[in-house]
């Protein structure tokens, strides 16, 4: 509809806009005071119509201004072509990053409020990212939404990834007016899911904190970009200098580097499960390995809250989001708890799965909790004699040797005598030695077809994605015997015990959640390597992609800080004996 005159609300902000523009009443730059004085700025898109409205709220460093066309054009392009429902019935000027279109949400009678997190966007202050500093702010932000007079008082929280992973942190602030979460990508154990697998630094939180979120702090101003709407800067209204941003902003590379164990640096920015009581959706991708699987399926495990529901599915990071399939699905979730619509979600099965077959198709199937109750747990072991996978262990004395830099070990299945589901978490147990004093383990469950072609998938980000993977730093091998099961070791990384060269030690590895309906005549197999999966063929460049695909998109396992050459590039050992039988532990899922 034809743009109003902005006009200035009764507390004369220089920055506080108001108008009418295409069904809706959107304020910018709302002003909302944190405790300490620093002033946050929001984005609120209301309906017109006036009364009390369920809020769906977000907050995070990407710019509010920021269009999402603007940041990643090409895989906006991909997701549109791909899902012609994502566009349909809005006029798109509102998507911004990872967050809900204010144009689908509004018109059915919610409130939207998108808020700059401290240090970012339009909002100044000191930037430190996850950090209990931003959880409270966001915690003080949805109590700010929840009394204020367009508010029925009911805020939910929604995004993908970063938006999903600080709906884990803030839940634990336990703010009176949060009335659900949507937690879409979300991964939330700081040390295990995104900085550190298995004990191993994750370089894609290192590369990607200068790219997309120092980008867009407070004050890059005119060095920055402009609102395609609004016209003003995204980063702004101030320009600092590039001394004054860096003294702004915590060093999230030194930060990791310094902190080899869990310790305050993790765990501060770590949900307390015990905490999250609130009514949860934590949708989960298959295809995410690497960054959020983990935290989606431990979150909807451990999280104390009675009301909670566990959906998988494929596809890349975005599309499902936003498709119908995804928009439809979240808003029966919180029309039931923001509005208390009786829509029948309380009936709503706890898992809703899209199990993965190759060829990227998906069948939407119901279970009654996860992990799925009725899995056949099944171990395949590990023989050195034709590097084979099956039911029965290797009973001799063996040794196989494999360089950190090549190939490593890959032990195959028989074809299938039957199709197989595999839907779960994946669990080792290895006997390992090196030739220094650590090793770094990288695990790869693979499927090949008939031909001997690997059967891969569009992850979340890389368009060649395993069924699974896991990572292990053999000196951090330590269990918590509270937390650890049968089929998710869990590694206390308390503390470092160096091996002892040539001498083999036991491991247990931690395998990311996964599903694949495997066909009849194909092949499992497990590689044990030192290094990154990657996949056999030339990468891929996608446009707006930092790097090369090769498998495993950007979580790369190379800093040299943390893997000196010295101790992990050498030879290690997979030790085969009586009582050193390696296996692997597979969901297998039965037919119903």
């Amino acid at each position: 509809m034809p743009r109003k005159p902005s006009t200035k609300p009764a507390d004369a902000d220089p920055l506080h806009k108001v108008e009418e523009r295409d069904g809706m009443v959107v304020e910018w730059d709302v002003p909302i005071a944190m405790p300490d004085g620093i002033i946050l700025r929001a984005d609120v898109f209301r309906p017109m119509q006036e009364g009390k409205h369920p809020v769906i709220i977000s907050h995070g460093p990407y710019a509010k201004g920021l269009a999402f066309q603007d940041t990643f054009k090409s895989m906006w392009d991909r997701m549109v072509a791909a899902h012609p429902d994502v566009p349909a019935n809005s006029t798109n000027k509102y998507q911004n990053w990872e967050v809900v279109d204010p144009e689908k949400w509004v018109p059915e009678g919610y409130v939207c409020v998108r808020v700059d997190s401290r240090g970012a966007g339009r909002s100044p202050g000191y930037m430190n990212v996850w950090s209990a500093q931003e959880a409270d702010d966001f915690a003080v932000c949805i109590d700010w939404a929840g009394v204020q007079p367009w508010s029925n008082g009911k805020v939910g929280v929604s995004g993908i990834s970063y938006y999903a992973i600080n709906a884990w942190q803030v839940a634990t602030r336990q703010p009176k007016h949060l009335a659900a979460i949507v937690v879409w990508e979300g991964g939330a154990d700081f040390y295990r899911d995104i900085y550190r697998h298995g004990g191993i630094v994750n370089e894609m939180p290192i590369n990607w904190y200068p790219r997309q979120v120092a980008s867009v702090q407070h004050g890059v101003g005119e060095r920055g970009k402009r609102s395609v709407v609004t016209g003003e800067l995204v980063a702004g209204p101030v320009t600092l200098s590039e001394d004054e941003l860096k003294r702004n902003r915590a060093d999230l590379e030194a930060g990791v580097l310094a902190h080899q164990l869990e310790d305050e640096f993790y765990t501060s920015r770590s949900p307390d499960w015990s905490k999250v009581v609130c009514p949860v959706l934590s949708a989960n991708n298959w295809g995410g390995q690497g960054l959020h699987p983990r935290g989606n399926c431990e979150g909807y495990m451990r999280a104390a809250s009675k009301q909670k529901w566990f959906e998988g599915h494929g596809l890349a990071h975005w599309p499902h989001y936003y498709t119908d399939y995804g928009r439809l699905l979240q808003k029966k979730f919180l029309d039931y708890f923001l509005k208390g619509e009786k829509n029948g979600w309380d009936k709503q099965p706890p898992v809703q799965l899209n199990i993965r077959h190759p060829g990227e198709k998906y069948v939407i199937r119901h279970e009654d909790a996860w992990p799925i109750p009725r899995t056949e747990w099944t171990k395949l072991y590990l023989s050195p004699n034709g590097r084979t996978l099956g039911k029965e262990p290797f009973k001799g004395d063996s040794v196989l040797n494999y360089h950190t830099q090549g190939d490593g070990l890959t032990f195959w299945s028989e074809p299938l005598a039957e199709e197989t589901e595999i839907t779960g978490p994946l669990a080792a147990k290895l006997w390992v030695s090196s030739l220094t004093s650590d090793a770094d383990l990288f695990l790869v469950f693979r499927v090949f077809d008939p031909s001997g072609v690997e059967v891969v998938f569009q992850g979340a980000l890389d368009p060649r994605t395993p069924i699974a993977q896991g990572w292990l730093r053999a000196s951090q091998r330590q269990l918590d015997p509270e937390l650890t099961k049968p089929w998710r070791p869990y590694h206390s990384h308390k503390e470092r015990q160096p091996l002892v060269p040539k001498q083999d030690v036991e491991v247990d590895v931690e395998l990311w959640p996964t599903c694949i309906v495997i066909p009849k005549g194909y092949r499992m197999a497990l590689s044990v390597q030192g290094k990154d999966y990657h996949y056999d063929a030339p990468p891929i460049t996608i446009p707006n992609a930092f790097y090369p695909f090769s498998g495993v998109a950007s979580f790369f396992h190379n800093h040299p800080k943390d893997r000196p050459p010295h101790i992990y590039q050498t030879w290690n050992s997979l030790h085969f004996a009586p009582d050193k039988q390696p296996y692997v532990l597979l969901p297998v899922i039965p037919k119903k």
